[in-house]
């Protein structure tokens, strides 16, 4: 499996679409879970590391810590 190097407060691409019609969602919480925002509507989602890493497509912006 390729492994994806996401970080906290990256913009990322799930596999399936937000009923909202956004598909952009930002990483808010980092752990054993992973919490994401969503972009569009502002609903959080709380998945556990393993299913967040499956369900990803890609990262669309990482976060550049100064």
């Amino acid at each position: 499996m390729e492994d994806k190097n996401f970080g906290l407060y990256d913009i990322v691409e799930m596999k399936k679409q937000h009923p909202c019609g956004t598909n952009r969602w930002k990483i808010i919480r980092m752990g054993a879970d992973i919490r994401i925002k969503c972009e569009g509507c502002g609903h959080s989602v709380l998945l556990p590391r393993r299913e967040f890493a499956r369900k990803l497509k890609k990262i669309l912006v990482k976060h550049e810590e100064a």
